[in-house]
C-alpha cells in the first residue's frame, strides 16, 4: 500500500522544516521505501508497518508542539507492489514524455 502523510505542528513556529527534517530521519530509519515531496511524504509498505511509522512520526511531532495536525491518504490495491515508482512510470508511458516528479 501507499500512504501519503503530512504532519503540521501547530502553535510553535511558522516554518515546519526543522520538524519535518527530524521526522524524515524516523521515516528513513524505518527501512520502508519513501519519497519526500513539497507537501508531504509518500511511504510504501504493508498496513501495519506504514501505520506504525505514521503513528511514531505523529507522536514525535506531538512532543514538540501543543497541537499537531496529521493528514493521511491511503492507496491500498490488492497485489500491487513497487507502486511508489511504478505509478509514476505508468503515467510517464501514457503521457509519452518525461514528466517532472
Amino acid at each position: 500500500m501507499l500512504a501519503t502523510f503530512t504532519i503540521v505542528p501547530i502553535g510553535k513556529d511558522e516554518s515546519v522544516s526543522s520538524t519535518v527534517a527530524k521526522v524524515i530521519k524516523i521515516v528513513d530509519a524505518s527501512g520502508l521505501d519513501y519519497k519526500l515531496t513539497a507537501m508531504g511524504t509518500i511511504v510504501e509498505g504493508d498496513w501495519k508497518s506504514v501505520m506504525e511509522l505514521i503513528g511514531k512520526c505523529h507522536a514525535f511531532a506531538r512532543k514538540g508542539s501543543p497541537r499537531v495536525l496529521t493528514s493521511i491518504t491511503i492507496d491500498d490495491r490488492k497485489g500491487a507492489k513497487n507502486r511508489l515508482e511504478g505509478k509514476v512510470e505508468s503515467v510517464r508511458r501514457k503521457a509519452g514524455k518525461e514528466i517532472r516528479t
